[in-house]
């Protein structure tokens, strides 16, 4: 492989999916409590209440890490556990939980990469106008300035964001994310809010701890007409400005771009100092890749204007209907290299869902995963040798847990968990994936 000797590999989670306990020890609700209680919103009327219990279960899943024998574990902190109150007095029993999480992974020789924001905004916070509100983003920076004091003088690894995508688009603009609004004003709005709240984060973790390595984390696809009109190559353009360049490019310090301004109708709410703020320079760039974009010009639907085309002759898909396109994580992590040349990079995300079945003796042979697993680590080799500077690789997920909207259904862990009892059993991908960790050490020396 080309990959370089210090490569990381690593699992991740979220808090909300996997942690369970959202009224225990002063945690206030986030707003995915409050979406899980509109009908319909979480399939099956799933909620994060229990989860997997990692709350109460975090040294068995920390075993389960170590017999991975993975470098590194990126997990989110749950903002309305640290303070409840969105902003203000800090949680002594919610910053403690992460304290100890902390403590044992170095002592189990795990390096930790903590994500500030994976979508658990304080309720309280929605209430007084949530992520389209400017004062939001000064309020997640008051947190991160928390945290980093708490935690930087042992982690040295920090995400701000997590898909600010997600957060904007799908949560303010298209409804199926929490808080589900369906407003492009407000999507926007809370686009320009996260990015900033971003760099004002950055800037509030650096100075509280010096050592700090920040960046921010995008899911990112590739896009592809659907046919070679000209209709349709004007829709992949458009829908790459939505899903891509919105976010790199004030990222990389050149502004928004234009012609989705244009196309939105709407500036985002800068003020003087904010586009410097958001290009903050950062340390890496976090890239989530889960599938391409291949569109067809759609003009009487909702921006941008480009309707995903969900079946393609001849291709696979995981069970989320996600298309398996891993030169698309070679493709994406190129383009990002070429057209904005961060330091470095991480795959901070990348996995696949499917109907896992339990055999009889309990075991989970995934034979799917483990291939979806081997075509995209194919995949980051041949970007490496591209001259991309990728740094790590993160599976998602180590466990199976709550997809979000999608409920307890989609599996993704490496690590099956029964919900009715919350037992673990490592799938055959668990056991793979360690095999190739274990294997490119020896092949290091």
């Amino acid at each position: 492989m080309h990959l370089p000797s210090d490569f990381l590999w690593g699992v991740a989670t979220a808090a909300y999916q996997i942690e369970g306990a959202v009224d225990e020890d002063g945690r206030s609700p986030s707003i995915w409590d409050t979406f899980g209680q509109i009908p319909g919103a979480i399939a099956n009327g799933d909620t994060g209440d229990v989860a997997c219990d990692h709350y109460h279960r975090w040294p068995e899943d920390l075993r389960l890490i170590r017999d991975l024998g993975v470098d590194a574990y990126r997990f989110s902190i749950a903002w309305p556990r640290v303070i409840p109150t969105g902003v203000g007095a800090v949680n002594p029993a919610g910053i403690g939980f992460y304290d100890r999480l902390v403590d044992e992974l170095l002592a189990a020789g795990v390096r930790p990469f903590v994500t500030l924001y994976h979508w658990d905004l304080p309720q309280v916070l929605q209430d007084k106008g949530g992520w389209p509100a400017r004062d939001t983003a000064q309020a997640f920076a008051d947190y991160a300035a928390v945290v980093a004091s708490a935690l930087g003088d042992r982690v040295t690894d920090w995400c701000t964001i997590n898909e600010p995508l997600c957060v904007a688009w799908i949560g303010h603009l298209e409804g199926r994310m929490a808080p589900g609004l369906t407003d492009l004003r407000s999507a926007v709005d809370a686009s320009h809010h996260v990015l900033l709240g971003h760099g004002l984060a950055t800037q509030a973790i650096k100075a509280a701890s010096a050592t700090s390595n920040v960046g921010i984390v995008l899911n990112l696809s590739p896009v592809d007409p659907a046919t070679d009109s000209e209709a349709d190559a004007a829709a992949a353009v458009r829908a790459d400005g939505h899903t891509n360049r919105w976010w790199l490019d004030p990222l990389h310090g050149r502004g928004y771009p234009r012609d989705m301004v244009d196309l939105y109708r709407m500036e985002p709410p800068v003020l003087d100092g904010d586009l410097e703020t958001i290009a903050t320079p950062t340390d890496y760039l976090g890239v989530n890749y889960y599938f391409r974009g291949v569109v067809a010009d759609d003009p009487e639907g909702p921006v941008p204007h480009a309707r995903q085309v969900e079946t393609l002759p001849g291709a696979r898909y995981t069970a989320m209907d996600w298309e398996i396109y891993p030169a698309g994580l070679q493709r994406i992590l190129t383009r990002v290299t070429e057209d904005y040349g961060p330091p470095k990079i991480y795959v901070t995300e990348q996995g696949s869902a499917w109907p896992d079945v339990v055999d009889a003796d309990g075991g989970i042979e995934d034979k799917d995963r483990i291939d979806y697993l081997e075509q995209h680590l194919e995949a980051i080799d041949a970007a490496v040798a591209d001259g991309v500077p990728l740094a790590g690789y993160f599976v998602w997920s180590l466990l199976d847990n709550l997809e979000w909207a999608y409920g307890y259904e989609k599996r993704f862990g490496l690590v099956h968990v029964d919900y009715a009892t919350q037992q673990r059993t490592m799938k055959a991908s668990g056991r793979r994936y360690a095999e190739i960790v274990r294997d490119f050490r020896a092949s290091r020396g």
